[in-house]
This record gives structure tokens, C-alpha cells and sequence, in this order.
């Protein structure tokens, strides 16, 4: 068995993996990640920069929080925004160095 073999997933893991890379084929998701590459952020000033409603913001960090693509914290009343971990970042430019090819 190669190591192609050992890694290939199967299962729940190949659907898992699929709904991973289903999150990055919205525009939306991908311009709120990339807004948070600078660090982390508060809906309101997400929103702001990207030209889009809080509400529309608001939904889309539920989807990347339920897909841990960003992780939260709370900020008094608000609650702030940043990219999960090194993989997700490193994914998101992986994939930005590779259309700007």
C-alpha cells in the first residue's frame, strides 16, 4: 500500500472533506476570509469593509464557525472574528497564490 492509499479518504471522512471545500465556493466566504487574513475583526467592521449587510455577514460566520474555518471571541457585547488556525490560512493563500498563477 502506497502512501496515496493511507491518505485517501473514505466514508464520512471523504464526505467531510467534501463539505470542507464546498464552504470556499461562495465569493462571499472567500472575501470575508480573505478580510480576516489581517487578523480578527467585529461583524460590524466585516460588514462595513465588504460593502454587505450585517445580517449577510452574521449568516456566512455561521457557516465558516460550524465548519471551523474562523473561531470567535467575545468582546464585551460584541464578538470578533478570526481565521481558525494556520491551516485554514495557509489553504486560503495557497489558493489565492494559485489563480494568481
Amino acid at each position: 500500500m502506497d502512501q496515496k492509499e493511507l491518505l485517501l479518504p473514505v466514508g464520512e471522512s471523504l464526505s467531510s472533506l467534501a463539505d470542507f471545500y464546498r464552504v470556499f465556493a461562495d465569493e462571499t466566504r472567500i472575501r470575508i476570509l480573505c478580510e480576516l487574513l489581517d487578523g480578527e475583526k467585529r461583524v460590524l467592521d466585516i460588514a462595513r469593509d465588504l460593502g454587505l449587510s450585517h445580517s449577510a455577514v452574521s449568516h456566512q460566520l455561521q457557516l465558516l464557525r460550524a465548519r471551523r474555518l474562523v473561531a470567535f471571541r467575545r468582546d464585551g457585547k460584541s464578538v470578533r472574528y478570526s481565521i481558525a488556525d494556520e491551516h485554514i490560512h495557509s489553504i486560503l493563500l495557497q489558493g489565492i497564490e494559485h489563480v494568481g498563477e
